[in-house]
């Protein structure tokens, strides 16, 4: 049988060492951590990824802010919340939770957050230092997918990794971490012609498309390793990229729900806790 890789048991691993690290700063009388979540509009998801959030900070003692913001807000009276926070000595990490409403700009937002509290290492400046491997943060969901990976002991040196989708986001930092751990990396993308072809030859596939179950397992080689980034609704169920209601000739899959999903949360905290430890030892 292909081994589950829940995220559940690598998100407490991260959360226990958060609350490890919390006890050295109490004995320095250091002030826990600050995230503030600027929210624009209703969108359902987003509203349930923020609650999810804000549950983890309370779960490990931080400071959790949520701005909300009216779907109508315009670009300049975001920025003016955003400059507010970064000019917040009590605020360690901003995050604005995407998507924006269509006529907000989110480059232009992005830009706008102090690199130093950057908590989704979104701005051109973090992505710079992810290049060169000097950020002090990581992109969420791609450092939980290696977080994942190794806490299940998947070895990615050497072997050919494939990873679905080129956004800012999820694939193409991802493709920069694994290149990191000495993957040799092949990025597909919607124009890639004949993916489910060429995806026979990976030993580890990260899908992150964006289209509900576009691959079976059956489209990978016997053996793969399964990375679905993808979260999607159908039928008041959440399913991902991957349709995995068969999957005996993988090795190793991410569940959806229960994968990557729960690690993307627990490296915002890892990085809000590292942005605050830079600031406390200024």
């Amino acid at each position: 049988m292909p081994e589950r890789l829940s995220g559940s048991a690598v998100s407490q691993e991260i959360q226990n060492k958060i609350l490890a690290e919390l006890e050295i700063w109490k004995t320095k009388k250091w002030q826990a951590p600050k995230l503030t979540v600027v929210l624009v509009g209703e969108d359902p998801a987003s509203l349930v990824y923020v609650g999810h959030k804000e549950k983890m900070c309370h779960k490990l003692g931080y400071v959790s802010e949520v701005i909300r913001c009216a779907e109508s807000t315009t670009e300049s009276e975001l920025v003016r919340v955003i400059e507010k926070l970064n000019s917040d000595s009590s605020v360690d990490g901003i995050l604005i939770q995407l998507p924006l409403p269509k006529h907000l700009n989110e480059r232009v937002i992005l830009e706008k957050i102090d690199p130093n509290k950057d908590a989704d290492c979104l701005t051109e400046k973090n992505i710079g230092k992810l290049l060169t491997g000097t950020s002090v943060v990581l992109p969420c969901t791609p450092s939980g997918i290696i977080e994942i990976l190794k806490h299940y002991k998947i070895a990615t040196s050497g072997k050919n990794v494939a990873v679905v989708g080129r956004s800012l986001i999820v694939g193409m930092p991802l493709f920069q971490l694994l290149n990191k751990e000495n993957a040799t990396v092949t990025l597909f993308h919607s124009r890639s012609e004949n993916i489910k072809a060429q995806l026979k030859h990976f030993d580890i596939v990260c899908v992150a498309l964006g289209k509900a179950h576009f691959f079976k397992a059956s489209d990978f080689k016997d053996g793969a390793v399964v990375v679905d980034v993808g979260i999607h609704r159908q039928n008041d169920k959440l399913t991902g990229d991957v349709d995995l209601t068969s999957v005996e000739n993988l090795s190793a899959f991410t569940p959806v729900p229960g994968g990557v999903g729960l690690m993307t949360i627990a490296m915002l905290m890892q990085n809000t806790l590292n942005l605050a430890k830079v600031r406390r030892l200024k």
